[in-house]
């Protein structure tokens, strides 16, 4: 009875409190009305109301109150009050009372009020709310679980207005939005509510008092989930880590925390946190075992930001593995995270079809994970890592890509040094690049152990080192006193040269007993049968302008020599062996060019070549395409008596062009310009020497295909020639642009790469999509419309599908200029009358 009659007078009074605010307009009536509302909120014993009927109204009344606040916004009674009563008992409503119902409210008026001065006085009175901590005692009510009405649909809506309340405020204000709801500042004072809220329920345990993280919980995925971990994280993460170092409760806090983070938004908040944490023992400290009891924690932890994600730092692979070593009951799970990383890494499918970044990633947790293995679980793992190193290696050497092969050979390395077999080391020669070097420093003992400890006392190590320093340094001076002669000593003078000024032999050359040969037969018979290293080098770097110098000898004899320049062999280790053969062969191939295409393009496919030769026949026919294409700059040659006449001062009337120049200077000098555009010098036009000659150096390489030999299967294992001869070929038709014969050059081409489009190997496709671009480009318009008509849907088609899906990047982005300039040409020839009545 007592409580029946409680809620009877509670709802009788805010009814009477609502007829006067509504019909009243008498000030003492509105400030008492206020007041009495005000009564129901007050704390302590100057509160009118009693206990029961304050608690009757902030369960059935306080929303109804607010809202009708709100809807009289812009009542007289409401203006009529002065800004200090204004501020004490209308804005106090919204300031006193359950936070979460006070929230949801003002939520609600600010996305529904349009822009008047209403709106702007509500948006304060959040940014109060805010600003005075109603966010921390909203979470510590939920922990308390003395929320006056609480239910699933009352949770759930409360949720997504705290973790979205900037985008509310954003889409109502836009330009006007305050500095506090800002997405960095408000997600940083959440952060800083949740830690208080946490905070009071360690002291409430502490005091025997039962609390639940459930919603603090849930409002810390909600966020996650929503893209926000990191400006949350990064500043829950330090005061974590400093509160659970020492303190048990704080511990148990966390741990409870992180279990009662809801399964669909576990993924994001793991996330951030290994972002965020500074090591391994904090991660251990803040989530404990989660690992261990949760299945979407461990799928989270040991699979998915190892294997499938690879956009994170090495800090955060040490963190994971780090953390899986660090307990005995979590050392299971580190071995299994090794034997599925190193399948992973092994796997030649993989390889292949990942991107460079994923393997790069793979990489590294491999090496981080065998660093931290104990030598008795070394011991058990031996035959399985041996067996990963020996299928990956193959796998990675196979690889035409260098920095696949480069990461296979440093694994490989690294594995075989930490199993140390019979004492054997793997040792390869590669260069050493900045993904090489950081691959080497993971297997240090100093990283090993970082992820194993995290120091917590850093203030005294410098102190030390200040203290040894001197002493380091006097030994070093006196070693350098000692090893300088005493200036004291007589006899030093004696013996002194510092005096005497160095003769400068910078400029000396190595007298050679062997001459250079002067012509060109020469030296061909000189790289044909000498066996002097000497003479051999002196042919060879002089052989380029022999060949340049007399053109009509090295015709008579171009195949002969390129033909004792391939099968060369650099049996002397020249310095720049390759690099001087290749020149020479390049101008052969300039000066008689059709004679030697001929006979390189016949010789690419013929028996008993190894594979460098290939390439090498490759790069001369490319370098060569190139220098015909180059335009010839013509200089004028000297006469041959110009140190004689250089002497006589020519006539000026001599010259017709000199009295030209001078009346030109003077009509420029006397005449007035108000603008004038900059002075183009006029380009020469010159012949293009490649494009009626580009048939022979393209053709003949698509002859024999197609046809495997005992030491040369282009469409089999031999994938680095086979994405050579594509890349060119693609190179031969982007030099034959606007030659006759291009448009017959591109629908071979086409038909070509057309059947090797989906090979498994990256550079293959590499040179596929660089083939297409170079047929788009060079290929007349007109042309793709008549000759392919048939076959553009489906070119755009796969465009477009290894544009989505291709893994390699390079592949993605020449895909998408290939559709840009597929999407052009049709473009520009549908708009042309000339091109659709041709189509037609």
């Amino acid at each position: 009875m007592g409580s029946t009659s409680a809620n009877v007078e509670v709802r009788l009074t805010v009814a009477q409190c609502f007829r006067t605010l509504s019909s009243s307009t008498v000030p003492e009536d509105i400030i008492s009305a206020l007041q009495t509302l005000h009564s129901f909120l007050d704390d302590g014993a100057e509160s009118a109301a009693s206990s029961a009927q304050q608690a009757e109204f902030r369960r059935a009344h306080y929303t109804r109150t607010l809202q009708f606040l709100v809807s009289n916004t812009q009542a007289d009674w409401l203006h009529g009050l002065s800004a200090p009563q204004r501020t004490q008992l209308w804005d106090g409503l919204f300031l006193k009372g359950p936070p979460e119902q006070a929230l949801l409210v003002l939520m609600e008026a600010i996305g529904e009020l349009r822009h008047t001065a209403s709106l702007g006085h509500l948006v304060s009175i959040a940014e109060k709310f805010l600003q005075g901590g109603r966010l921390s005692d909203l979470l510590w009510t939920y922990c308390l679980q003395a929320a006056p009405s609480d239910s699933p649909q009352l949770r759930e809506t409360l949720l997504s207005r705290i973790s979205a309340l900037p985008d509310i405020t954003a889409n109502k204000l836009h330009a006007n939005n305050r500095t506090i709801f800002l997405p960095q500042q408000y997600y940083a004072l959440l952060a800083s509510d949740m830690l208080t809220a946490l905070e009071r329920t360690c002291q409430a345990l502490r005091g025997g008092t039962d609390c639940s993280l459930t919603f603090v919980a849930q409002a810390l995925g909600k966020v996650c989930i929503q893209g926000h971990s990191g400006s949350v994280l990064a500043v829950m993460a330090p005061r974590l880590s400093v509160c659970t170092r020492s303190d048990m409760v704080w511990q148990r806090v966390c741990w409870k925390l992180m279990e009662n983070v809801p399964q669909r938004w576990m993924e994001s908040v793991l996330t951030g946190l290994v972002q965020a944490v500074s090591g391994p023992d904090t991660l251990g400290r803040i989530i404990g075992n989660l690992v261990l009891t949760n299945k979407k924690a461990q799928f989270v932890l040991t699979h998915k930001l190892l294997l499938l994600q690879y956009k994170y730092k090495t800090q955060v692979l040490r963190t994971i593995l780090g953390y899986l070593a660090a307990d005995r009951e979590r050392r299971p799970l580190l071995i299994q995270v090794l034997r599925s990383v190193s399948q992973a890494w092994a796997n030649p499918s993989a390889v292949k079809h990942t991107p460079l970044e994923q393997q790069f990633y793979v990489s590294k947790a491999l090496l981080l994970s065998v660093c931290l293995l104990k030598d008795s679980e070394l011991q058990e793992l031996r035959s399985e890592l041996l067996q990963c190193m020996l299928g990956g290696m193959q796998s990675h050497l196979d690889s035409s890509v260098v920095r696949i092969r480069n990461m296979g050979m440093v694994v490989g390395e690294c594995l075989s040094s930490r199993m140390d077999i019979n004492g054997t080391k793997l040792k390869f020669e590669y260069e050493q690049d900045e993904e090489t070097r950081e691959l080497l420093s993971l297997m240090t003992p100093s990283t090993c152990h970082e992820a194993e400890a995290e120091p917590v006392n850093r203030v005294n190590p410098p102190v030390e080192t200040t203290e040894t320093d001197p002493s380091a340094q006097n030994i070093s001076s006196q070693g350098e006193l000692r090893s300088q002669p005493s200036k004291t000593d007589p006899d030093s003078d004696l013996d002194s040269d510092d005096e005497l000024t160095p003769y400068d032999m910078s400029g000396d050359q190595e007298m050679s007993q062997a001459a250079a040969p002067r012509y060109l037969r020469d030296c061909l018979e000189t790289l044909m049968s000498s066996e002097d290293p000497e003479r051999v080098e002196l042919s060879l770097r002089v052989a380029e302008s022999l060949v340049r110098r007399n053109v009509f000898a090295a015709r008579e004899i171009s195949v002969q020599m390129t033909k004792v320049l391939l099968h060369m062999e650099d049996k002397h280790s020249i310095n720049g062996f390759r690099n001087l053969r290749q020149s020479t062969m390049v101008a052969l191939t300039v000066t008689d060019c059709i004679p030697v295409t001929q006979y390189l393009t016949t010789e690419f496919y013929s028996l008993n070549y190894s594979l460098r030769q290939r390439l090498d026949i490759l790069e001369v026919l490319a370098i060569a395409a190139q220098e015909l294409s180059t335009p010839i700059t013509h200089k004028r040659a000297a006469p041959t008596g110009s140190a004689s006449t250089a002497e006589l001062t020519p006539y000026p009337g001599d010259d017709p062009v000199h009295w030209r120049q001078v009346v030109e200077k003077r009509i420029q000098s006397k005449t007035r310009r108000i603008s004038q555009s900059a002075t183009k010098t006029a380009s020469m036009a010159s012949p293009n020497r490649y494009a009626p000659v580009a048939g022979y150096f393209f053709f003949p390489l698509l002859r024999n295909y197609d046809r495997p030999q005992v030491t040369f299967d282009l469409l089999g294992s031999d994938h680095l020639v086979l994405g050579r001869l594509i890349h060119t070929l693609g190179l031969f038709m982007h030099l034959a642009a606007n030659a006759p014969i291009a448009a017959q050059m591109g629908c071979a081409l086409l038909d070509f790469i057309w059947a090797v489009r989906y090979h498994v190997d990256q550079m293959v496709r590499r040179s596929v999509l660089f083939a297409v671009c170079s047929v788009f480009l060079s290929m007349p318009a007109q042309n793709l419309l008549v000759d392919f008509s048939d076959q553009l849907f489906e070119t755009r088609t796969w465009l477009a599908n290894v544009a989505e899906g291709d893994p390699d990047e390079d592949c993605r982005s020449l895909a998408v200029q290939s559709l840009v300039l597929l999407d052009k040409s049709l473009k520009k020839q549908l708009q042309d009358p000339q091109a659709l009545s041709l189509e037609s």
